[in-house]
C-alpha cells in the first residue's frame, strides 16, 4: 500500500475519530510509513528538520504520542524505538520479533498468543492496562549468513 493511501486511510480515521491530524503530525507519520523497520525519535527528529527546520526534541515526541495513541505505530520498547503499523485501522494483537544482529523487527499479530497471555494475568489477578511482547533473536538472513563462520 502506498504512503498517500495509508496518509489517506489516516486522515479519515482521525476525523472520524474528532481529533486533529496537524501538519507536523502527518510528517512524522510520512516519515515513519516510508521508514523500514524501526526508528528512534532522534533519527525521525533529524528527518524532520529537512521538513520543519524548527522542530525540536518536544515536536517529535508529542507527535509520536499522538501516532501511538492513535495505534498509528508501535513503540518497541527495548530499543526505544517506534514501528510504523500497516494494520492500523483496526484493533490487534501484537507481538515484535526482533533481530539482534541487523535490528529488523517482524510485527506478529496472533491471537493465540495474546489470549494465552490474558489467560495467564487473570489467572494470577492482573489486568492488563497496555501490553509490549518482544523476543530477540536472529532472523533468518542473519542466521544464514553467521552460519557459514
Amino acid at each position: 500500500m502506498s504512503i498517500q493511501h495509508q496518509l489517506e486511510r489516516a486522515e479519515q480515521l482521525c476525523q472520524q475519530r474528532g481529533v486533529r491530524f496537524t501538519p507536523t503530525r502527518r510528517h512524522v507519520f510520512t516519515l515513519m510509513a516510508g521508514h523500514k523497520g524501526a526508528v528512534s525519535a532522534y533519527d525521525l527528529l533529524d528527518r524532520l528538520k529537512e521538513l520543519e527546520p524548527n522542530a525540536k526534541p518536544p515536536t517529535v515526541y508529542r507527535a509520536l504520542d499522538f501516532l501511538l495513541a492513535q495505534g498509528f505505530v508501535h513503540k518497541v520498547e527495548s530499543l526505544n524505538a517506534f514501528l510504523f503499523c500497516d494494520h492500523f485501522a483496526e484493533h490487534h494483537p501484537m507481538q515484535l520479533l526482533i533481530c539482534t544482529h541487523c535490528g529488523q523487527v517482524v510485527e506478529l499479530h496472533d491471537e493465540a498468543i495474546n489470549n494465552a497471555f490474558e489467560h495467564q494475568a487473570r489467572l494470577h489477578g492482573f489486568a492488563i492496562t497496555s501490553q509490549s511482547i518482544e523476543a530477540h533473536g536472529h532472523c533468518q538472513q542473519c542466521q544464514a549468513e553467521h552460519s557459514n563462520c
